[in-house]
């Protein structure tokens, strides 16, 4: 029986019968809390796409340890992605959730991709260049080379299966990712011309309503965890008086005027696109609304409105990281599902590359 038809598959088709898009993304427990950009740029998308999709997302803890880390930390780490993820609205019934070192067929797959690439290709990822440029080579672990090939076998394990029909395989990416969703789309295609029509293509998905959130401090620079300064970035999980206090400390632009100008007033404009995206109000309303106000009552507006939104999503990560048998349960059941449909892939791939079977 296929996961579209059987009743543990979350999402899996529409009431009419017809097989959704199948969609996949993960995001790397490599921070404390998800941050606002995380949020308005992917997370808040991915609680909407469980309802237009066959949805799977997961905690990539594979993809971090590409670098030195504490163990404890990353444990503690990937707990609290996990609660973030359900407490934003993630619901077990309607999304497969789960860690991607629960289903082993991560790190099998990615091996039989990485011998079908080209040492060249691989060298020519830009994100393994910047980093390895910036702390040379001999500081650079083979894993962060390789990156990209797991991150295609993320992708490439939840490919829809031949009974499927012309069921999609959707990926949402942002810039910094299309590179590695080509390498994917490349890697798909060679296996299919090998060994047989296996895999779907993905195709880059940008969903609607994503906002490009940028640095409180730096607006010209994007908000994240690795370059942001600490007030420059708002986490989710931050308590509510520094948020509110990185909020009226957040850099804007000469004179007193909200209006939306990237060029002229990228910090301004910056903070148009936070409120906008929170609140739903349209960025044209929000200049009409705050007038002649200055920046002053409109700060305060936007913190309050930012508090509203994150400490319902704060309450119930807590709630949910103090029963952590109950969150074990849940990435439990998230990692069952998803086994269903790794086990499967990985079953027609060992067949079709040469592998001798298990005996009964």
């Amino acid at each position: 029986m296929s996961e579209a038809s059987s009743p543990a598959a979350p999402g899996a088709s529409r009431p009419g019968g017809a097989l959704t898009p199948r969609v996949l993304s993960g995001i790397q427990p490599t921070a404390d809390s998800f941050h606002l950009g995380n949020y308005l740029g992917a997370l808040r998308q991915w609680v909407a796409m469980q309802d237009t999709h066959d949805a799977f997302y997961c905690v990539v803890d594979l993809h971090a340890i590409t670098v030195e880390h504490d163990p404890a930390v990353l444990r503690r780490r990937t707990l609290v992605a996990a609660a973030q993820l359900f407490a934003m609205g993630l619901d077990p019934d309607r999304a497969t959730v789960f860690v991607q070192s629960h289903v082993p067929e991560h790190a099998e797959l990615a091996w039989v991709l990485g011998c079908l690439t080209g040492f060249g290709e691989a060298g020519r990822m830009t994100q393994f260049k910047d980093k390895s440029a910036k702390q040379g080579t001999g500081g650079t672990s083979v894993g962060l080379f390789t990156y990209p090939i797991l991150q295609a076998a993320d992708i490439l394990l939840y490919s829809p299966e031949p009974g499927e029909g012309e069921r999609a395989l959707r990926v949402p990416v942002g810039e910094d990712q299309r590179q590695h969703l080509e390498l994917t789309r490349t890697l798909a295609q060679r296996f299919n011309h090998r060994f047989g029509e296996t895999f779907v293509l993905p195709e880059a998905h940008i969903p609607p309503g994503a906002a490009k959130i940028t640095d409180l401090q730096e607006p010209d620079a994007k908000m994240s965890k690795s370059a942001s300064s600490p007030q420059g970035i708002i986490d989710v999980l931050e308590e509510p008086g520094p948020m509110r206090k990185k909020i009226m400390r957040a850099v804007t632009d000469t004179g007193s005027e909200v209006v939306y100008d990237e060029e002229k007033k990228p910090g301004v404009t910056n903070l148009l696109r936070i409120y906008s995206a929170l609140e739903g109000a349209s960025v044209p309303d929000l200049e009409k609304r705050y007038a002649g106000s200055g920046y002053g009552q409109f700060k305060k507006d936007l913190a309050q409105v930012v508090l509203d939104t994150f400490a319902p999503i704060r309450e119930r990560t807590l709630t949910l990281l103090d029963d952590e048998r109950h969150l074990d349960a849940l990435l439990r059941r998230g990692a069952d599902r998803a086994s269903e449909v790794a086990a499967r892939t990985m079953e027609t791939v060992r067949e079709r590359v040469g592998f001798v079977g298990r005996g009964r």
